[in-house]
């Protein structure tokens, strides 16, 4: 059969148990969907439970289905590290050996001095590990009264500035960043430089903004949306999506901030006619709620999600296929407020999709081999298509 259009989800930080490899990255017993259905007591998912989800991880209050809609299963991650760009590089066929650089104890001198020759700038304020919505309530109020930018990083190979959209406009807090992206190379070339405005009047008043900007490490080779673009079909891009790429690889994009934007944007373009890739990405389950250690609001928009699916089918012909996906885990249950080293899920549906096992499969690169194969596409180096196995 023809394809048209594939769509892939990408359910920001959802993982479905720890990794083979869970204890290199201190994320044993980390399984972000089966814990936070444990914790609550269960959760209600009764279209994803449809697609065969209750067959991928013990998650209660989703039992396995006695006769799964859609394909499903768990893929590994291959990739070095578990954060977002490493996740959705290898969803398009990018495998990277190597992890990008961290900073527990902050940038050495060198960093920060080359970043504050490029901006002009006098000094900056944290240069710390630490949470966002930490810190600027921390030296929010000193970098009001000096301009100096807040520098700071995670347990994320990130590049974050801090700054008040008073005291830093945003025009300028994204030439500076700009000013970073173009520095960090080499043994410093981290995965994102990424721009936190935020307003407010004084500590415990402070809040982030919602221009926030990330400005990703591009991949070294082509991924399939750069192979899509070159065949002629479009690449439709929800949320962070243009972001992770550079804006690469895109024909449309739709830089949505929160997640029911995000759905809503998809079930907009499904409306259309065209041939190619919607490419979304969900964030809220990450960066709202699974850092901030908080299963009750995870659990809620898993059901958000599975509310929208009934009208995702709607928009769906027998030339559409629809990947959920994963990018790495970010457990709210456990002590870490970091991402977690965890398989994620796979789900595939669409009107001619049958009910199959999938199994564990190797590497998150298995969904940029069905996107090969199903528009007939270079495959990339890395992944094996589950496409036969899903027709029906």
């Amino acid at each position: 059969m023809e394809i048209r259009r594939v769509t892939v989800i990408v359910l920001d930080g959802v993982g479905a148990g720890e990794a083979p490899d869970a204890a290199e990255y201190g994320d044993v017993g980390s399984n972000s969907l089966g814990n936070t259905a444990r914790v609550l007591g269960g959760i209600g998912l009764p279209h994803m439970g449809e697609l065969g989800l209750g067959h991928i991880t013990e998650i209660e209050g989703v039992p396995p289905h006695p006769d799964p809609k859609g394909g499903y299963g768990r893929m590994r991650p291959m990739s070095v590290g578990k954060d977002t760009i490493s996740g959705h590089w290898e969803l398009m066929g990018i495998y990277l050996p190597d992890s990008f650089p961290l900073y527990p104890e902050g940038f050495p001198p060198e960093v920060i001095d080359e970043f504050l020759g490029l901006t002009g700038g006098e000094g900056v304020l944290g240069n710390v590990p630490a949470s966002g919505t930490v810190i600027i309530q921390e030296l929010g109020e000193e970098h009001m009264r000096t301009g100096k930018p807040i520098v700071y990083t995670s347990a994320d190979s990130v590049f974050q500035i801090a700054a008040h959209e008073g005291v830093i406009p945003i025009e300028e807090l994204y030439r500076i960043c700009e000013a970073a992206r173009g520095m960090l190379k080499g043994k410093h070339a981290v995965g994102r430089v990424i721009a936190r405005p935020f307003i407010g009047e004084r500590a415990g008043e402070f809040t982030r903004a919602k221009r926030r900007k990330d400005y990703a490490r591009l991949p070294d080779t082509r991924t399939m949306m750069d192979k899509l673009v070159e065949a002629g079909k479009e690449v439709c891009s929800v949320g962070k999506i243009d972001d992770i790429f550079g804006n690469r690889g895109i024909t449309r994009r739709n830089h949505t901030t929160s997640n029911s934007d995000g759905i809503a944007a998809t079930l907009e373009i499904l409306e259309e006619e065209f041939e190619g890739l919607v490419f979304t990405n969900l964030i809220e389950f990450d960066m709202i709620y699974g850092h901030r250690n908080n299963p009750q609001g995870y659990a809620r928009t898993l059901k958000e999600f599975d509310d929208a699916i009934p009208e995702m089918k709607k928009r769906l012909d027998d030339g559409d296929v629809v990947i959920v996906a994963a990018d790495h885990g970010v457990d709210p249950t456990t002590a870490s407020t970091d991402h977690s080293r965890e398989c994620v899920p796979l789900l595939v549906f669409g009107p001619r999709m049958r009910g199959v096992d999938l199994g564990t499969r190797e590497t998150f690169g298995d969904v940029a081999a069905t996107i090969a194969e199903a528009f007939s596409l270079e495959p990339p180096l890395i992944g094996t298509s589950f496409l036969r196995e899903v027709l029906g």
